[in-house]
């Protein structure tokens, strides 16, 4: 009897075990590498940018030029660092959304739907560290993807269109050394605000067994308020809405920047997303996991 006494904690649990070591994050990483999906998203983010570049280069006529409208495609030839721009504003609105939505998503509505969610928390791992290393994992691979998406834009633009100076739609030129440090603010602001589609695609994922409802209800949800965002009938309202401040970030393009809308975006979606989060905690530690 003392014997297996020696072997228990004063808690019941067996000698030397962890809680804090259980499901390391570095773990939860490699099986997240290795899923089909992580590398699918990961092989477009880097197939993207190369297709806008055979796109423009296609497009390259006098024709395709004559434009009234003054945006980033009118100088999305102009440098790597300027077509990096483009590639940024053309997959903001959506692409991206969908990015953050699957790896936020997917991440515990897959393992519920397979039935290995209830074996991984009898190995045993504590429920919300479990919950939290998922979160931090969904993360490393959003941003990492959104990086991977910048990094092969200014390397495949820069070969294509050249290592120049950022120019602007409106006639400013930034040196590539202030270029690169307002891209990382840029990139920044995107992985911020971007946690708001993210953080509510993983509060669906602890809601549903189903992959696909919780990516597909948060990607809906954020299409739903871009529509009421166009409706002015709706006054300042719409300021509040989790998508108000997408494209905050090309106010780091202004000369001097205009932080205003860039400080309040950071702030209101770290709002929504600790609210979101707290949410998928809270239901999480609550659910009966059976599946």
């Amino acid at each position: 009897m003392s014997a297996v006494t020696e072997h228990v904690q004063p808690t019941g649990a067996v000698a030397g075990y962890r809680p804090g070591r259980t499901l390391r994050l570095t773990v939860e990483l490699r099986r997240q590498f290795k899923r089909r999906r992580t590398i699918g998203a990961f092989a477009l983010m880097v197939a993207l940018p190369l297709v806008l570049i055979a796109a423009l280069k296609l497009g390259a006529s006098a024709d395709a030029q004559a434009n009234s409208r003054i945006n980033l495609v009118d100088v999305a030839t102009s440098s790597g660092l300027n077509f990096t721009l483009f590639v940024l504003f053309a997959t903001t609105g959506f692409f991206l959304v969908v990015v953050y939505a699957l790896f936020f998503g997917d991440t515990v509505a897959s393992e519920a739907q397979w039935g290995s969610l209830r074996y991984t928390l009898a190995t045993p791992v504590p429920r919300m560290r479990l919950l939290r290393q998922k979160w931090y994992a969904a993360l490393v691979l959003a941003v990492g993807a959104l990086l991977t998406l910048a990094a092969v834009g200014v390397v495949a633009g820069g070969i294509a269109f050249g290592f120049d100076d950022i120019q602007t739609p409106v006639g400013v030129t930034l040196g590539q050394g202030e270029g690169m440090l307002r891209l990382a603010g840029m990139l920044g602001y995107l992985a911020v605000h971007l946690l708001v589609v993210g953080t509510l695609a993983f509060w669906f994922s602890t809601i549903t067994d189903a992959p696909l409802a919780a990516v597909g209800g948060a990607v809906f949800t954020t299409i739903v308020f871009s529509i009421l965002e166009q409706v002015d009938q709706l006054g300042s309202i719409r300021d509040w809405f989790p998508t108000a401040f997408n494209y905050a970030w090309t106010d780091l393009l202004q000369s001097p920047v205009d932080s205003g809308d860039l400080f309040r975006g950071t702030v209101q979606s770290l709002v929504y997303s600790a609210i979101f989060t707290a949410l998928a905690f809270r239901h999480f530690a609550r659910r009966d996991v059976t599946s």
